[in-house]
């Protein structure tokens, strides 16, 4: 079978993830989607679109990358990797576990450098690729208790500027994108219940990312921030 290409989205159960996967597949893109749960993407985004693909995934487990990625190497070329899984803990450092923390950092960062580390090789050999990176205003600004989410995410901007510089003679575009507030389930439900008429659409969110990936000029949008129109909540 011929291989096609692919766009690969993370944490595309829910929230901004599930908007990408969405649009795209309603644009004629080949998607492949992968979150943990993979009965919730078989059950809402794959009878929704003949070109959308489910991969189960755990993205903190790199031999569960590698193996995942050996499978859709065979039917596919990932020519676009959206890294957008991730998980949080509204609390304050103190009261942290070792099991939140270690969740945090190994979905938001390690994850999203595997994954791009599984990706690169054939991409550099094709001279052609997309990273773009769901990341958060947070890794720019300080929320209270949100300590370790800022810096899985802020660690996650310095290796992708890195990266960029690493790859530009391969033609890869690696691009980060910052929401600010956006109306998705990592949100406990009483902060949804009040501030979800000031928050962004997932929705809204998905356009922006595909605009920026189809865009094939010689013209890159590197970093790209996103806020509701009323700023930044205040919790």
């Amino acid at each position: 079978m011929e291989k096609r290409n692919a766009v690969w989205i993370t944490g595309a159960s829910s929230g901004i993830g599930k908007a990408i996967a969405m649009l795209f597949a309603d644009k004629g893109e080949n998607v492949i989607v992968s979150s943990r749960d993979g009965n919730e993407l078989k059950k809402y985004l794959a009878p929704k679109s003949k070109n959308i693909f489910v991969f189960p995934l755990d993205v903190s487990d790199p031999e569960q990358i590698r193996g995942k990625y050996s499978e859709i190497k065979e039917s596919f070329f990932v020519n676009a990797l959206i890294n957008n899984a991730g998980v949080t803990s509204f609390k304050p450092v103190v009261e942290l576990t070792d099991d939140e923390v270690k969740k945090i950092l190994t979905t938001n960062l390690i994850g999203a450098v595997n994954l791009t580390r599984a990706v690169l090789p054939e991409m550099i050999k094709r001279n052609l690729g997309t990273i773009i990176n769901i990341l958060s205003v947070a890794a720019d600004n300080i929320f209270k208790n949100s300590s370790v989410y800022s810096a899985s995410k802020s660690g996650l901007k310095t290796f992708t500027k890195i990266l960029r510089e690493e790859v530009r003679e391969y033609s890869i575009r690696v691009i980060n994108v910052y929401p600010g507030a956006t109306r998705t389930p990592i949100w406990p439900s009483e902060v949804l219940e009040k501030f979800a008429d000031k928050m962004m659409s997932p929705d809204d969110v998905a356009k922006v990312v595909f605009n920026v990936f189809q865009n094939k000029s010689n013209l890159v949008e590197e970093e790209i921030v996103l806020r509701p129109l009323t700023g930044d909540l205040k919790l």
